[in-house]
């Protein structure tokens, strides 16, 4: 996610932290390189001089030339600076209205409106709301059928629509649908084109005043950089939009978008998709994502995807064993996998964890091969006995053979995951006599992926 913004801007951060003092030079050389990152990120160029401006005024400023670390005083700046420009704090949704809450999502085609709404759905279904899905788009093939098939794979109650209604008709039945069966919210979606056009714009705003939502998100796919702010601005005018979801942002690479529209829209960033999965949707944190961008992490969103992905029972089991170095089997190795998938596998772990960690680690650990190796080694516990996951010291060549034909892979992956299991047991019982020092040495190398 931003990796080649958030590279540049780390660069300028290593060279400004190793300054003793300050000089004008200095910071207009650091400023330059900011600007050419910003630049290269594609974000707009009103945007990146507003932004200079404030920075360069500010690092120029007695706060920063009185302290007595200026280089980190300047970092502090930037990261201001960014969390300002990408709207200073999260903005949730409004719902504070006469039930049901409608929500309207706009965009272009392709931009990910069906998935995000499904994707939104489950958050709210999460914080104990009722909602209801429909779709109005009636133009696209099978459309109406994917935010269906979505809704009853989440379990969300969805509203049969037809591609032979009229949208107008759509919104109509809904509305009395929603109303008599007391639904907390409606999440209403649009069509889309291939570019904006007339006829568009004038359904959107027919069905906006018919359903006279509380929220009018846009969702906009974030890898189309600039063209995407302009979108945003062309909706932004016809129609009243209280936020913007940004889409695929764990594809974009350059981070135009994400730092550009909130500047260029006036309209608050409240959620962004960082996977394809259902899950994948998070609400935006400006402060959060700066601290990405600028390699320092985003702990707080790991500690709450932790929070709401792990088994806290289970893990107060595994940190029982984990202290008394005692009866740790391949049932809790494999139950770790279950767990760090849970939260979105090795490559949102490392998207969150500060520069330091993730590079130091990068080198060693390929995310897809992480992910691939973890699968692996699910399927091979798989293919094992309950006795055999409980004792893993009976596994001989026979037991072993059988295995690897069970799980489709060679016996030397078998081999190799009962090596990595001794290993962990050998950490557990460190940790267990208080040696975390020697257990982190002897970790090195030895988790999947890691090489």
């Amino acid at each position: 996610m931003l990796e080649n913004l958030s590279g540049r801007l780390q660069g300028v951060i290593k060279t400004l932290r190793g300054q003793a003092r300050l000089t004008e030079d200095n910071i207009a050389d650091a400023m330059r390189e900011v600007r050419m990152a910003l630049l290269e990120a594609d974000v707009a160029l009103p945007v990146v001089k507003d932004f200079i401006a404030q920075v360069k005024e500010r690092a120029q400023g007695k706060e920063v030339l009185a302290s007595l670390t200026p280089g980190q005083a300047v970092i502090e700046v930037v990261h201001q600076e960014l969390t300002k420009l990408m709207g200073a704090e999260n903005v949730g949704l409004n719902l504070a209205a006469v039930p049901p809450a409608v929500i309207l999502m706009a965009g272009l085609q392709g931009s990910g409106k069906t998935t995000t709404s499904a994707k939104l759905a489950k958050l709210l279904k999460e914080q104990k709301k009722k909602v209801l899905l429909v779709s109005a788009d009636i133009y696209r093939p099978a459309a109406i059928e994917q935010l269906k098939t979505l809704a009853n794979s989440l379990e969300i109650d969805f509203f049969d629509s037809s591609n032979t209604q009229k949208p107008e008709d759509i919104a109509r039945d809904v509305l009395v649908h929603a109303k008599r069966f007391f639904y907390d919210v409606l999440i209403f979606d649009t069509a889309g084109r291939l570019g904006i056009d007339e006829a568009m714009m004038a359904e959107i705003k027919a069905l906006h005043q018919q359903l006279n939502p509380i929220e009018t998100l846009f969702v906009v796919d974030a890898m189309q950089g600039q063209d995407a702010i302009n979108t945003a601005r062309a909706f932004g005018e016809t129609l009243p939009l209280t936020g913007i979801v940004l889409t695929k942002l764990d594809g974009d690479s350059r981070g135009g978008a994400a730092l550009s529209v909130r500047h260029v829209t006036g309209k608050p960033i409240k959620f962004i998709g960082v996977s394809e999965k259902v899950d994948g949707l998070e609400p935006f944190h400006p402060e959060r994502m700066a601290s990405r961008v600028l390699g320092m992490g985003d702990v707080l969103s790991l500690i709450e995807q932790a929070q709401k992905s792990v088994d806290l029972e289970e893990a107060k089991k595994l940190a029982d064993k984990v202290k008394s170095g005692k009866n740790f089997d391949l049932e809790d190795f494999k139950a770790q996998m279950v767990q760090m998938r849970k939260m979105g596998g090795v490559g949102a772990l490392m998207d969150k964890l500060p520069a330091q960690m993730s590079s130091g680690m990068a080198g060693k650990m390929n995310n897809e091969d992480g992910d691939k190796a973890m699968r692996r080694i699910e399927g091979i516990i798989n293919s094992m006995t309950a006795l055999e996951r409980r004792k893993p010291e009976i596994i001989k060549a026979t037991r072993k053979r059988r295995i690897a034909a069970g799980s489709g892979v060679q016996v030397q992956d078998v081999n190799r995951l009962l090596n990595q299991f001794e290993e962990t047991q050998k950490m557990m019982k460190m940790f267990s006599k208080g040696g975390m020092g020697k257990m982190m040495r002897a970790m090195q190398g030895k988790f999947p992926g890691l090489r």
